[in-house]
């Protein structure tokens, strides 16, 4: 499976800069956009050098096989549909009550948030990816192929193929994957089950740091192993 020549972001906060980070770095060119436009972006695009440049929402998906969305989950209605039909779209959003106002279907388990995304974009096949760990170890994790402390990220979809192809990126990128099942099944990489962010914590100091968010910042991440993201896959329960 080939690794896409360009890679499609629509947003890029702290996930979807990220991954732009790694694959800009893995020698992938990338286009970034999100809703403010393309003006808001420039920093960003200066920092990630020759590879990445910015362009609107329609520029980022007019071409290329592979888009990954990482907006709030409350937007997902507003990402357009048509344009990103055959697309493989990778969903990297969380659903937070707080953030995003409650949603009955999701409050109760009846559905999860990707499968609300894939009635939406219903030409595309999606697949859930990069949801589950904090965008500073998602940057700091990433490892070439083959090492021994490489961590793996469950991934989700309803279409084999579109999870080989996000499988092949996230190799590419740095990472081995666990395929956690369909869509419905993506509830167990969602906040609050026992792969969310947690296992990627590095151990906490005895003393409690003056400066937590700092501490976070900078100190490394724990790899995690694909044996060990899938005894937690396992471990999750809807209670």
């Amino acid at each position: 499976m080939s690794t896409p020549e360009t890679l499609r972001l629509i947003g890029a906060g702290n996930i979807g800069s990220t991954v732009a980070r790694l694959a800009t770095t893995a020698g992938i060119d990338v286009v970034l956009s999100n809703s403010r436009g393309p003006d808001t972006l420039t920093g960003l695009v200066s920092e990630l050098g020759p590879h990445a440049r910015a362009g609107t929402v329609t520029d980022a998906v007019q071409s290329g096989e592979i888009v990954v969305v990482s907006i709030p989950f409350r937007a997902y209605r507003e990402l357009p549909a048509d344009a990103l039909a055959g697309k493989v779209v990778i969903d990297t959003n969380n659903y937070y009550p707080d953030r995003d106002g409650h949603h009955a279907d999701l409050d109760s388990g009846t559905v999860t948030s990707s499968t609300l995304l894939q009635q939406h974009l219903t030409g595309s096949r999606v697949v859930k990816a990069f949801n589950n760990i904090a965008y500073v170890h998602l940057g700091q994790l990433a490892r070439p192929a083959g090492t021994t402390d490489r961590t793996a990220l469950p991934i989700a979809g309803d279409d084999p193929d579109a999870k080989a192809q996000v499988a092949s990126l996230l190799d590419t990128l740095g990472y081995d994957t666990v395929d956690v099942g369909t869509l419905a099944d993506s509830w167990r990489s969602q906040p609050g089950t026992p792969v969310y962010v947690n296992p990627y914590m590095p151990a906490p100091p005895t003393e409690p740091p003056v400066n937590q968010a700092a501490w976070f910042q900078t100190t490394p991440g724990t790899p995690v192993p694909t044996r060990r993201i899938r005894e937690l896959l396992d471990a999750a329960s809807r209670d």
